[in-house]
């Protein structure tokens, strides 16, 4: 597995730049002038300085080999240092945002907490709720639960986060007062009732983004399982005499699971990019609220940034899935 781990680690390098030059050239098409922000009363001449600054005067081959550097070899040394005390970045020139005149990756740092609280719990909510529901849906087909689930997971798949938020905003916020509408990102947790407080505001966002996930990962959880349950090995379990919960919770759900881990793993770059949409409505200054007011600035360098980040994500979760396939099921190699 070794082996096979650093082999798709090799390959995913030249996957990484040909996604990187691809999303640069894409920025490069879009319209937008970062100084068409800067007060008329700036002369010419400094205009001209600005630019320059910015590296805006550059051909385009430079401007992506320098964002390259910086990206995969400055922004490393800059956390080595961050993380031992050592200063191998020294007088280095970093990935500037357009908008904050400042590093990318020290916004990016900053905000990133915010987002993972609330994307990493409602992932987790989702998966812990959807795997229940997928089982016992398949093991009791064609019941009133099975119903009610089936039509619970169209609808929770089918509707956006854009209408899920304000509904539930209007819902629990202002009319019933149980929740906050707008999260405080500068809300810090010292003793329990800030952790109350903590808990309170992320319970809407959650909501949102858990729906989707959970009825996705729950219905391919039912298909897989109801197709595991007319298997062979099931009825030589059962005949051998164990229990429904041995042939459900043991040989039943292992081998069910290899389908779902893709959807689980490829699901997580998803639910950033639904988090997006989440922050927006409930105003979280995370990942999705800097990439938002990154094109509206327009400010290149933080997008193109954002995007790779995301990309690296994506083929980091197809790895794991991969990984964990030979963990499920044995009958797996990697040779």
């Amino acid at each position: 597995m070794l082996s096979y781990t650093i082999r798709r680690l090799a390959f995913a390098v030249p996957t990484l730049l040909v996604i990187s030059l691809l999303i640069f050239l894409l920025l490069e098409l879009a319209p937008g002038d970062p100084m068409a922000q800067v007060p008329l009363t700036v002369p010419p001449e400094v205009k001209a300085q600005m630019r320059e600054a910015l590296g805006l005067g550059e051909p385009v081959h430079l401007r992506y080999w320098k964002w390259l550097v910086q990206m995969v070899w400055v922004e490393p040394l800059v956390l080595v240092d961050h993380l031992f005390g050592t200063d191998f970045s020294e007088g280095k020139l970093r990935i500037l945002s357009w908008q904050h005149r400042g590093p990318v990756m020290d916004v990016v740092v900053q905000r990133l907490p915010q987002t993972l609280w609330v994307v990493g719990t409602a992932y987790v909510v989702g998966i812990l709720i959807a795997l229940p529901i997928g089982i016992w849906s398949a093991y009791r087909r064609a019941s009133i639960f099975d119903q009610a689930g089936t039509f619970v997971t169209v609808v929770g798949y089918s509707v956006p986060p854009f209408f899920t938020g304000p509904l539930l905003i209007l819902v629990f916020a202002v009319q019933l007062g149980w929740f906050p509408a707008i999260y405080d990102t500068t809300h810090r947790v010292t003793d329990w009732q800030g952790f109350t407080v903590q808990l309170k505001q992320m319970v809407l966002p959650v909501m949102v983004l858990s729906l989707q996930t959970t009825a996705q990962i729950a219905r391919y959880m039912r298909a897989a399982v109801l197709d595991n349950l007319g298997q062979d090995y099931v009825r030589t379990a059962r005949a051998k005499g164990l229990s429904e919960a041995t042939v459900l919770g043991v040989h039943v759900l292992r081998n069910s699971m290899i389908p779902v881990v893709t959807v689980i793993a490829l699901g997580m770059p998803a639910i950033f990019g639904g988090a997006i949409i989440t922050e927006q409505i409930f105003s979280i200054n995370g990942i999705g609220a800097q990439l938002i007011g990154a094109i509206k600035a327009p400010d290149m360098p933080t997008v193109h940034t954002i995007t790779f980040l995301f990309a690296v994500l994506i083929v980091l979760t197809n790895l794991a899935a991969d990984l964990l396939y030979g963990w499920l099921d044995p009958r797996i190699r990697y040779e």
